[in-house]
C-alpha cells in the first residue's frame, strides 16, 4: 500500500511539476506569429482556393464534402458563406472577412490582448480553412489546429501579454501551468516517436531514396538536382540520422545531458526542412511547439558555451525535471 502510494505520489509530480508562465508566453508569442504568417502566406490566393468561382485546383465543395463524411460537425468555411448569406453578406464579402479576422487574432495573440477569444476564434478559421481545402492541407495544417487547440485550453493570459497589465488577475497556479506544457511534452514525444518507427519500417530512409524523391518533387525542389547528385552519398547518412533523432527524441530530451543537444538536433532538421523545401510553415509551427515543450529553461552545457555555468544558459532557469 505504501509503495502504491509513493508511486500514485511520484505520477502526480511528474504530470503536475511547478511551472512559470514562460514557456506559455513562447508559445502563444510563436503561434500568435505562425497565425500572421499563414494568413500572409494566403492572401494572394485566398479566393482562388475557397471561392466557388475560384481558380483553384480543386474547389472548396469538394474539401467540404470529404470532411463531411469524416464527421458533419467538423467547422467549415461553408458554414461561415452560409451565415453570411442570411445576413446580406456574398461569399467574397464573407470571404475577406475571415481572412481578415484570421490575420486579427494572430495580431492579438502576439500582443496578448483579448487572448484566450484570439486562440478560440484563431482555431476555429483556421480548422474551418483547413477542412475546406482539405486535399490541399499538409503537416503545418495539422500541427496548427494542434497548437491552437493546446493554446486555447491553457491557462491564459501570461504575466508578459496586454491582457495582464489592462486587468489585474491572479496568478496562475504554477501546477497547472506544468500541466499543460507536460501535456504538450508527451504529445511531442508520441508524434516523434512513430514518426520515426514509421521511417524505419521502409527502406527508402535507409538507402535515401525518400530524401531524393522529396527534393527533386515540386514545388519543393528548391535545391538544385546537380548540388543533389554531387552530395547523393549523404542521403543515405541524413536519411538514418533524421530516423535516429525522431525514434530517440522521447528517450533523450528527458535526460538533462542530452536535452540541449537533441533539441538542436531537431529544431535544425526542421529549420532544414523550411529552407531546403520551402516549408516555411511547417518549420515555424514545430520550432514553436519545440522550444515551448523542452526551450524554454534549458541550460547550454557550460563547456560548450565558453563560459561560466551561470552564464552558459539558452533561456532562463526553469525546472523541467521528467
Amino acid at each position: 500500500m505504501i509503495l502504491l502510494r509513493r508511486q500514485w505520489q511520484k505520477l502526480l509530480e511528474f504530470l503536475f511539476p511547478p511551472e512559470t508562465d514562460k514557456w506559455l508566453a513562447v508559445f502563444r508569442i510563436g503561434m500568435g506569429l505562425q497565425v500572421v504568417a499563414y494568413a500572409l502566406f494566403l492572401r494572394s490566393d485566398w479566393h482562388s482556393l475557397f471561392s466557388t468561382t475560384g481558380k483553384g485546383l480543386v474547389s472548396r465543395e469538394l474539401g467540404e464534402a470529404i470532411a463531411s463524411f469524416d464527421s458533419p460537425l467538423i467547422p467549415k468555411l461553408g458554414w461561415l458563406v452560409a451565415f453570411g448569406q442570411n445576413v446580406g453578406l456574398g461569399e467574397e464579402t464573407v470571404l475577406s472577412l475571415t481572412w481578415a479576422c484570421l490575420l486579427c487574432m494572430g495580431s492579438c495573440l502576439v500582443l496578448g490582448l483579448f487572448c484566450r477569444p484570439a486562440a478560440i476564434i484563431a482555431w476555429f478559421l483556421h480548422v474551418c480553412a483547413a477542412e475546406s481545402g482539405g486535399l490541399l492541407a499538409y503537416g503545418a495544417d495539422n500541427f496548427m489546429t494542434m497548437a491552437l487547440f493546446y493554446l486555447m485550453l491553457s491557462p491564459l493570459p501570461d504575466r508578459y501579454c496586454l491582457d495582464s497589465r489592462l486587468v489585474k488577475t491572479k496568478p496562475t497556479d504554477p501546477r497547472l501551468l506544468g500541466f499543460w506544457r507536460r501535456v504538450l511534452q508527451i504529445h511531442l514525444c508520441f508524434v516523434y516517436f512513430f514518426g520515426g518507427l514509421a521511417k524505419l519500417l521502409g527502406s527508402g530512409w535507409w538507402n535515401g531514396s525518400n530524401l531524393w524523391r522529396s527534393l527533386i518533387r515540386p514545388p519543393f525542389n528548391l535545391l538544385s538536382p546537380d548540388i543533389l547528385v554531387r552530395f547523393k552519398y549523404a542521403l543515405p547518412v541524413l536519411g538514418i540520422s533524421i530516423c535516429l533523432i525522431e525514434v530517440g527524441y522521447p528517450v533523450f530530451i528527458w535526460m538533462k545531458k542530452a536535452r540541449f543537444f537533441w533539441l538542436v538536433c531537431i529544431l535544425a532538421m526542421h529549420a532544414a526542412i523550411g529552407l531546403t523545401m520551402g516549408m516555411y510553415l511547417f518549420a515555424l509551427v514545430m520550432i514553436v511547439l519545440n522550444l515551448a515543450a523542452f526551450g524554454v529553461g534549458i541550460r547550454v552545457p557550460w563547456h560548450l558555451a565558453g563560459g561560466t555555468r551561470h552564464s552558459a544558459q539558452f533561456l532562463p532557469k526553469q525546472q523541467l525535471s521528467p
